[in-house]
């Protein structure tokens, strides 16, 4: 019997014996993580589907899985022979949960939802759904009365990340911080998302994979300030840091509890989006909440000059590395022996050489043909591909060094290009230049300027489904808010020192893939009468395939940016390679 199949029929049976009509298992942890610790990957566990976003939905006769147009592939191959239908979102014809509930529930049904996986503002917003037809919402931790074999909470110790890579100590984030405190009138600041502890507290760890953060709590007061994380996790050097400091140290288990006994007359402040409705609940009813973004969530996304100088140190480390790589790549081609995973693998190590580097920070997407056109494409021993000198490789990596973290796509052909090939990739790169070389005034939102990526695509008929850009933290987690680039509206206004990835696609199913992402910065541009405008540098370095490229279908103008591109890449690359390598990167990044 499939091993989900099992596991769904133990939660049902766990359902009925506390008379639960029906269940949600978001992929998410009681942090509002996109990566998460394996003791928390619920919705993996008893779906199989191992995406980074997605939800299950398990009643008595039916399961049900919703995940966006980057998992559609992916989701279909990995829920075959277990019974879960695959709910496609963004699709007119799919209903979201709560209808879907709605429609497949009774007057009086009980929905049993675990609220540590729910922020504040989703349990409200599915309780009041529910409660328009009778419909019940009730806390219940259901997997955890199944899962036996559960892994545990990582407990290896965490470390001080020092000011010469961060640029201001915790000290002068805490005062940063209580000034905030006091413009909004609150006496206690709630912190649960894991990128703003360890960017306030200037600590990183290895608790989740790809993302150096540390699983803890943190309360602000006006003259104090809590971690609440395992003791285990403590070492002698981290004990004295906080000592130091004067931050207080609780158990990671004990945050519930202090949150009940918080005086009766707090003003508490908490980011609703984030904190789970678990910890909210304990919070006594006579305080006063402050339900809105915190100033945490600004602070991590500006960086300092420190910060912008590390990450531009990384950049020139990956562009070293990514150069080794590809000439090793054209090198090993003709052996019939390369794989996605093999290549993948090959890549790390080159990574791995450059000083500072930690890990990875994500997994390597390596797409080749038409896997590439899988958006967030993951290689398993299954469905491994071997390179072939054809068709089209589509490549998203990214390291994790002490400097910074990078993201970068390229897209590369292994064979002769086609004219569609070309005519395809072309389109993508004049949406790329068009964000790239935006001019925009200050006030302006990444959704005013997503168009500028999609243009060109939409003559044509053409687009892509996943958004333009999005937040980058700092050696913190590869997708950080609150700022993107997107269609949706997204209030947040960009701002000097904002990083952001630049990565438009488009996917033909079933043939191949193409994304061109680089990493870009928010920088001054000009001051008129007509106020201050800004616009973007390109901070990554590293060529794009020239092969691909149709001449004919870039303006001048475009011409110009690739070449001035392609000359930057190569003075700040070429320093750090052997002759050989110089040679190699010369010839990529020759004029057009």
């Amino acid at each position: 019997m499939n091993p989900i199949l099992k596991r769904l029929a133990a939660l049902r049976q766990a359902m009925q014996q506390q008379n639960i009509s029906a269940t949600i298992i978001p992929g998410t942890d009681p942090h509002a993580s996109e990566y998460i610790a394996d003791y928390w990957k619920e919705r993996e566990w008893i779906s199989g589907f191992d995406g980074s976003a997605g939800t299950m939905v398990i009643t008595l006769k039916h399961a049900c899985l919703w995940t966006d147009s980057r998992y559609f592939i992916q989701a279909e191959a990995q829920l075959i022979g277990t019974e879960i239908q695959l709910m496609k979102q963004g699709l007119a014809e799919t209903l979201d949960i709560p209808t879907w509930l709605k429609a497949n529930l009774i007057f009086l049904d009980t929905v049993g939802i675990n609220p540590q996986y729910f922020s504040y503002n989703e349990f409200q917003s599915l309780e009041k759904e529910l409660y328009k037809n009778t419909i019940t919402l009730t806390s219940a931790d259901l997997i955890g009365s199944i899962w036996v074999d559960r892994p545990a909470l990582p407990l290896s110790p965490f470390y001080i990340f020092k000011t010469e890579f961060t640029g201001r100590s915790t000290s002068d984030k805490l005062v940063d911080v209580r000034i905030g405190m006091k413009k909004a009138e609150a006496d206690v600041l709630l912190i649960s998302a894991l990128d703003e502890i360890a960017w306030l507290f200037n600590i990183r760890s290895n608790d989740i994979a790809f993302n150096p953060v540390v699983i803890a709590y943190a309360l602000i007061e006006k003259d104090s300030a809590t971690l609440f994380v395992a003791p285990e996790k403590l070492s002698a050097e981290t004990r004295s840091y906080f000592q130091t400091l004067g931050v207080n140290l609780l158990d990671y288990r004990s945050i519930h509890e202090c949150i009940e006994n918080l005086p009766d007359t707090s003003s508490v402040w908490l980011d609703g989006t984030k904190l789970n409705y678990f910890l909210i609940d304990a919070i006594p009813q006579s305080c006063t909440i402050l339900n809105s973004k915190t100033p945490l969530t600004e602070f991590k996304s500006i960086k300092n000059e420190t910060e912008i100088a590390g990450i531009r140190k990384a950049m020139i480390k990956d562009g070293v590395a990514l150069t080794k790589f590809f000439m090793w790549l054209e090198g090993n081609l003709a052996s019939g022996d390369l794989t996605e995973i093999s290549i993948a693998e090959q890549l790390e190590k080159f990574r791995c050489e450059q000083e500072n580097f930690v890990c990875e920070s994500f997994g390597s997407i390596a797409g080749y043909g038409p896997h590439g056109a899988i958006v967030h494409y993951s290689s398993t021993p299954e469905t491994n591909s071997t390179l072939k000198s054809e068709n089209i490789l589509l490549l998203d990596s990214g390291g994790q060094y002490l400097d910074g973290t990078t993201d970068i796509t390229r897209t590369v052909a292994l064979g002769k290009a086609t004219d569609q090939q070309k005519r395809d990739f072309s389109l993508v790169l004049k949406g790329h230049i068009a964000l790239a070389s935006a001019i925009f005034p200050e006030g302006t939102c990444g959704s005013h300027l997503d168009i500028l990526a999609r243009k060109e695509l939409w003559r044509e008929g053409l687009n892509y489904g996943h958004g333009t850009g999005h937040g980058v933290g700092h050696f913190l987690c590869v997708h950080e808010g609150p700022q993107s680039i997107r269609p949706d509206q997204n209030p947040t206004v960009l701002k000097t020192g904002m990083l952001l990835s630049n990565e438009p696609g488009m996917y033909r199913a079933n043939e191949y893939g193409i994304r061109i992402e680089n990493l870009i910065q928010v920088i001054p541009y000009s001051k008129t009468e007509f106020g201050e405008f800004l616009q973007f540098e390109t901070l990554t370095l590293f060529p794009l395939d020239r092969e691909l490229i149709e001449i004919r279908l870039l303006t001048e103008d475009e011409k110009h940016w690739v070449n001035n591109y392609h000359q930057k890449v190569f003075e700040k690359i070429s320093p750090m390679l052997n002759e050989t390598e110089r040679e190699w990167l010369e010839k990529k990044c020759k004029s057009i």
